[in-house]
């Protein structure tokens, strides 16, 4: 199955996992309290479900300043930095598009976004990360349930 890895707040901010249950889930989506653009520099003609792997690499400031973004933005507490995880399979989502435009509030002008829909959280599994696309191991996919 293919990967997409996402730097941390990002990657809580498109899996809310304090958000439970489908209603209240659909309900966050429509009122902007999940993240359903993915910015990136490129496009992708990918659709489909990928798995969401939390990158490693976060600084105290970044998360900060995301974080400070996410709250005078959207009303958003993000988790403190060290309750982030990170270098691990975190979740799932489907990209159902890209873009070059989106009205969205979480569209970053100037690049591509990838549309997510049905983002669901995954319990936390370490894994290495990639650049793009990348292949998951098949034990990773195995132990999530997503192959036979």
């Amino acid at each position: 199955m293919r990967a997409l890895s996402v730097r941390q707040p990002w990657a809580w901010l498109i899996l809310r996992p304090d958000i439970t249950g489908e209603a209240a889930r659909a309900a966050a989506v429509a009122a902007d309290q999940i993240k359903t653009i993915e910015n990136r520099s490129w496009e992708t003609f990918y659709r489909g479900q990928a798995l969401l792997h939390a990158g490693k690499t976060m600084t105290k400031a970044y998360h900060r300043e995301v974080s400070d973004w996410a709250e005078g933005e959207f009303g958003i507490i993000v988790p403190e930095f060290d309750d982030m995880a990170r270098g691990g399979v975190v979740g799932v989502v489907t990209i159902a598009g890209c873009v070059r435009e989106s009205a969205s509030r979480w569209f970053n002008r100037g690049g591509f976004g990838f549309l997510l829909r049905d983002a669901q959280p995954l319990p936390f599994y370490p894994c290495n990360g990639a650049l793009g696309f990348f292949d998951v191991p098949r034990t990773v996919q195995q132990l999530r349930g997503m192959t036979a």
